[in-house]
């Protein structure tokens, strides 16, 4: 059987699975044994060390519950691998044969599909049709030979719903063993997975059967505030990879920048095909790379182009009520509800100034505070931070940018010209003629009587 259960003999023998509850961003893992590589760093995340077996690199992923940290103040019960969702990430090289073994410790049976690799069917982790499921307390091994390199994820392919919805997934990277001529040699390689999930506020486990209305919307099962910053030298060559394994597609936005898509989980992109994007449209079950030298010192904004993926525990059936006076029936309400705060009426941006309680383990729509106030955003954002004086291999938060004198944005407070109105020239092309306005007679003919008529 190709992931068949493990002997008592080989139980004894397994890599010992190692773990990890914080969910601060760890340093890239360097290769100690096997083929050497550039390792990549997992935003919020970490690699998963391996042992090396008589020439074959062994891995222990344990899939059980799990307290992710989504942001300060806020935790969320979820089902992930060694500690962590996402799990961590495997990083392997190309020609290497990889066993890894799998333990459930969660309480239904699961399996583990490798999205995107080249390997025997009975590898590929779909329960039911490449192997049996993995029941609870149960071990398994799956082993193949990485065969291409690439930008890889896994997860489960049982009760796919539920598992994947409670964030079981966790990255696969596999580097070139020689100097590859569609892969550059980079300095800084990030990786991150977006997932989403739907977790009321006060609760603490996401809603399964959810398929459209998620509340919230995360990079490695962390929102901002929580995301850590991408910390790079000045002319850095910068490469990210990012998955999705949400429910809809993400247009991924950098500011300051422009970038190549050198790679997608089909592997790297012909470099005929590559044009420079500021954004580029990350679809569900995709894995897309993109690369860019990091030439401009400063903070720049990374996200989700689509604004409601920027928000935290949004909720989606609040009444727009721009333009609407509250004065008077304020000062009613507020005689029975003395707590009562008008919201909206000016836009949502007054969400961040609020000082009304919220239920616990929850966040704020938005949040984050900059350097020159509220950042007002949440969800799926980041600051890409390129900085001069950043040490090659050093990724701690160098702090805010100090942007040099006049460079930033100002008050105008000269005096203000009144503005000339445009009226436009052109009109319609068929515009529609007027209908006289005089009195319509209408003359009714009345049927003949004739019989038969």
């Amino acid at each position: 059987m190709a992931a068949a259960s493990v002997s008592r003999v080989a139980m004894a023998a397994l890599p010992e699975p190692v773990f990890q509850s914080s969910a601060d961003t760890m340093a890239p893992l360097v290769p100690s044994s096997g083929r050497p590589y550039n390792p990549v760093v997992t935003l919020n995340g970490w690699t998963l060390p391996w042992r090396m077996n008589q020439g074959v690199k062994e891995f222990h992923l344990v899939a059980e519950p799990v307290v992710r940290e989504m942001a300060p103040g806020f935790k969320a019960h979820l089902w992930g691998y060694n500690g962590q969702s996402p799990g961590p990430t495997i990083e392997v090289v190309e020609g290497d044969r990889v066993r890894i073994f799998v333990t459930n410790k969660l309480p239904e049976h699961t399996s583990i599909h490798w999205h995107g690799q080249r390997l025997p069917s009975g590898m590929d982790g779909v329960a039911g049709l490449n192997q049996p499921a993995i029941q609870p307390g149960k071990t398994f091994v799956y082993e193949f030979v990485a065969r291409r390199p690439g930008t890889f994820m896994y997860h489960p392919h049982a009760d796919e719903m539920t598992q994947m919805a409670m964030g079981m997934m966790g990255f696969w990277i596999t580097h070139p063993k020689t100097k590859h001529p569609l892969i550059d040699e980079v300095q800084r390689d990030f990786c991150f997975l977006l997932s989403s999930y739907d977790i009321e506020p006060g609760a603490a486990t996401p809603k399964v059967a959810e398929m459209t209305n998620f509340n919230l919307w995360a990079w490695n099962s962390r929102v901002f505030p929580g995301i850590d910053s991408l910390n790079v030298r000045l002319n850095d060559k910068v490469r990210i990879r990012i998955g999705n394994l949400t429910m809809t597609n993400h247009p991924m936005h950098l500011h300051g920048h422009e970038f190549l898509v050198t790679g997608t989980d089909g592997g790297p992109t012909p470099k005929s095909t590559r044009l420079y994007e500021v954004t580029t449209d990350v679809a569900v079950g995709q894995m897309r790379q993109i690369e860019f030298l990091a030439d401009e010192e400063g903070d720049w904004a990374f996200h989700c182009h689509k604004s409601h993926h920027t928000m935290n525990a949004m909720g989606h059936d609040v009444p727009t009520m721009i333009g609407v006076d509250h004065r008077g029936i304020a000062k009613k309400i507020n005689n029975l509800i003395p707590d009562y705060m008008v919201m909206g009426e000016r836009g949502m941006a007054d969400m961040t100034e609020m000082e009304m309680p919220i239920p616990d383990n929850t966040l704020p729509m938005m949040t984050g505070e900059g350097p020159f106030g509220s950042v007002e955003m949440g969800g799926m954002f980041s600051v890409l931070k390129v900085r001069r004086d950043q040490k090659p291999g050093d990724y701690k938060n160098p702090g805010w940018y100090k942007n040099p004198p006049g460079t930033v944005a100002y008050e105008y407070t000269g005096p203000m010209a009144e503005p000339a109105r445009f009226k436009a020239e052109g009109g319609q092309s068929m515009p529609r003629k007027e209908k006289s306005t005089s009195d319509t007679v209408v003359k009714v003919k009345k049927p003949s009587s004739h019989s038969g008529h």
